[in-house]
C-alpha cells in the first residue's frame, strides 16, 4: 500500500500530525510512505520505518513548491492521499482514496480535529520516531545522572513569549535548595536564530548546570534530548509540542493563542493561560504589532511553579 501524507510547513503543526500518521501506519503495517512537509519539519519524519520518500516543500514563487510535489508524485498510483493542508493538490493525483483535512471554525483541539478527519479513536497523541544514533548522541549530551529541567523560552513571535526575566526567576525557584528540583541541570531549547532571545535565560543558570541546546541541534536530536528530561516548561511553540511527543510532562504558556486548540494534551500536561482571554487579545489587534512584547507577563511565576509541582510531585516522591 502506498500512502502520500501531506503535512504542515510549521514545526508545531507537523508534530501534531504525527499521532494520526502513527495510527494510519498501525492500520496499514505494510504501507510504503511518502511524506511531504516543510523543510524545517523534515527531521520529525526521517526515523519512520515505513518511510520510502521525504519531499521537502520549500516555498517558491507562483506555487513552485506545489509544482515540484506534483512532479514527484504524478507518476505514482496512490492507495491513500492524506492532505492536511486543505489544498487542491490531492485532487490532481491518482489515488483510490483521499482524505482532505478542513479545519473547524470552532475552537476544537487540533488533535481532535485531525482524529475526526481520519476516523481515529481514541484520539492518538503525537509521537517521535528516534534513531539509535540520535538516542546515543542525546545520552552523551544529557547523561542519566539526575533530573533535568527543560526550558523553551522562544516562540515564532515575540507576543507569544513569556519574559526572559520570568524564566530566570522560575529556574531560580525550581532549582533552589528548597525548590521542587533542587540543584538540577537545566537544558534550554530553541531554534536557529533564537540565540539572542534565549541568552538572558542561559546566563541566569550556573555554568556547571547549564545545557545550551539553542540553535545547535536538529529537531530529531532535540526530541531525543527532550525525552531524557524530567519536565518541560515553555511558550506555545513547536518545541512545546515536540516535548509532548517525547512523552515528558509539559507546562505550556498561552496568551494570544488558543490553549483549547493548541495546548499540550495528555495526563502529564498543563496549559496555563493569561488572565486575558484569546478574545481580549483579539480585540486589541495585537497581531498588528510586529514586535509586541510582554503579553504573557501577566502569568505569575508562582502559577507556573504550582503547575510544575502538580505534575511532578507524585514522581518526585
Amino acid at each position: 500500500m502506498k500512502i502520500l501524507f501531506i503535512t504542515s510547513n510549521r514545526v508545531g503543526d507537523a508534530v501534531l500530525t504525527t499521532g494520526i500518521l502513527s495510527w494510519l501506519l498501525e492500520q496499514h503495517p505494510d504501507a510504503r510512505l511518502t511524506v511531504a512537509c516543510g523543510p524545517l519539519a523534515e527531521e520529525i519524519f526521517t526515523g519512520i520505518p515505513q518511510l520510502e520518500r521525504l519531499v521537502p516543500m520549500r516555498k517558491g514563487k507562483y506555487s513552485a513548491h506545489w509544482r515540484r510535489l506534483w512532479r514527484a508524485c504524478i507518476g505514482t498510483r496512490w492507495d491513500l492521499v492524506v492532505d492536511l493542508r486543505h489544498s487542491a493538490f490531492s485532487y490532481l493525483v491518482r489515488t483510490k482514496r483521499r482524505i482532505v483535512f478542513s479545519p473547524s471554525p470552532q475552537p476544537i483541539h487540533q488533535l481532535e480535529q485531525l482524529a475526526n478527519a481520519v476516523g481515529a479513536k481514541p484520539i492518538p497523541l503525537p509521537r517521535l520516531w528516534l534513531s539509535d544514533a540520535q538516542k546515543a548522541e542525546a545520552a552523551r549530551i544529557i547523561p542519566e545522572n539526575g533530573p533535568v529541567l527543560a526550558i523553551g523560552p522562544t516562540a515564532n513571535w515575540t507576543g507569544k513569549q513569556w519574559g526572559a526575566e520570568n524564566y530566570a526567576a522560575l529556574i531560580g525557584r525550581l532549582t533552589a535548595a528548597d525548590g521542587l528540583l533542587p540543584g538540577v541541570r537545566v537544558a534550554v531549547f530553541g531554534g536557529p536564530g533564537e540565540e539572542a532571545t534565549a541568552a538572558p535565560v542561559l546566563e541566569a543558570i550556573p555554568q556547571d548546570r547549564r545545557i545550551d541546546l539553542v540553535g545547535k541541534k536538529g529537531l530529531g536530536l532535540a526530541g531525543a534530548c527532550l525525552a531524557r528530561c524530567t519536565l518541560y516548561i515553555g511558550n506555545d511553540s513547536g518545541l512545546m509540542h515536540l516535548a509532548g511527543a517525547a512523552g515528558i510532562p509539559v507546562v505550556g504558556l498561552f496568551g494570544p493563542s488558543r490553549a483549547e486548540v493548541y495546548g499540550p494534551r495528555g495526563e502529564k500536561s498543563i496549559a496555563l493561560h493569561t488572565p486575558e482571554s484569546f478574545e481580549d487579545f483579539e480585540a486589541l489587534r495585537v497581531w498588528d504589532i510586529h514586535n509586541a512584547t510582554g503579553l504573557l507577563n501577566s502569568i505569575p511565576v508562582e502559577k507556573v511553579v504550582e503547575a510544575a509541582t502538580k505534575l511532578l510531585v507524585p514522581q518526585v516522591k
